[in-house]
């Protein structure tokens, strides 16, 4: 049978990109790479609703046993104590934050969205709870709905406007896209499919900035168990490789950070150690996720879709 669907994606959200093709991106100031931290203020139910859907990654976890304590208030652990560790090498480092603020959290949290306030951080919505995400199986008006509640929360908890969106566990219908755009969102990270902003969403188009999974706290410890004084020299490696590829054409490292991991008392010196070999570098930029979207917008070419 003739193949007559041409080259590219099989879908509409972006046009392939193969990146040794690409315009060079020369980021501000003579940089080579944008470095972005996101800090991730959740809230996970005690019992969730049974039609609630879960990272599958923690399949064992959570549901074993109704109610879950030990899950439960392992993930606690980060909104009492972790996060002010977190924070306080944050702070140690001068580096800007955006923080990931599920709805729920915004709520039940008043102390951690004022102490994020203080800092000068940048908000962004993250879904309702951490047990819960966005799915295929929510009709288009209740995956409206939950956008539109996500953004109001934090716009009311953090007395601005969130303008961009971060899925709880990268989780996302196929219209996911379109509905954060048609909500006046300006850029989503969820996708860990590239080391450079890019277009995504034909209609109306908007800023991706990559999700690097492969170094998130959770993906890397938690998951695949990665012992954590391995930690620093894999972020240094990742680092010094985008670093030096941003000689030629501007790149991103994201690093995503939870309370709950990051937090413990075992492992909050690894994070410093890592943080210090890469924060104080020349030719990096020290920004956020709003703030290379609007840069993106203003100085890349304009969006090419299939």
């Amino acid at each position: 049978m003739e193949e007559t669907r041409g080259p590219g994606m099989d879908h509409r959200h972006y046009g392939f990109s193969a990146l040794p093709e690409r315009p060079k991106l020369y980021l501000p100031n003579g940089a080579r790479i944008a470095l972005l931290v996101t800090l991730y203020l959740e809230h996970w139910e005690f019992r969730a609703p049974k039609d609630a859907v879960r990272d599958p990654r923690f399949v064992g976890e959570f549901g074993s046993f109704d109610p879950d304590y030990r899950s439960y208030t392992a993930r606690e652990y980060g909104n009492r104590v972790g996060v002010f560790r977190v924070l306080e090498v944050l702070l140690k480092h001068r580096l800007p934050v955006t923080v990931a603020l599920g709805a729920e959290a915004a709520r039940r949290y008043p102390p951690l969205v004022e102490a994020a306030r203080e800092r000068g951080y940048e908000f962004a919505a993250h879904g309702s709870s951490a047990t819960r995400m966005l799915h295929g199986k929510l009709s288009e008006a209740q995956e409206r709905q939950e956008i539109a509640d996500a953004i109001a929360a934090v716009e009311q908890a953090a007395g601005r406007r969130p303008t961009g969106w971060i899925g709880q566990d990268y989780g996302e219908s196929a219209r996911t896209p379109a509905l954060v755009a048609e909500a006046g969102l300006d850029w989503l990270m969820d996708w860990p499919n590239d080391d450079q902003a890019y277009w995504i969403n034909p209609d109306k188009p908007i800023v991706s900035i990559p999700n690097h999974n492969e170094w998130d706290d959770v993906q890397l410890l938690w998951l695949r168990r990665v012992p954590t004084p391995r930690y620093p020299a894999l972020i240094a490696e990742a680092f010094e490789t985008l670093w030096h590829e941003g000689a030629h054409s501007g790149r991103v490292m994201q690093i995503g950070l939870h309370p709950w991991v990051f937090g413990q008392a075992h492992r909050i010196r690894y994070l410093d150690a890592a943080l210090g070999a890469i924060a104080h570098r020349r030719e990096v930029w020290r920004v956020t996720a709003g703030e290379l979207a609007r840069w993106f917008k203003a100085n890349a070419t304009a969006p090419r879709f299939p």
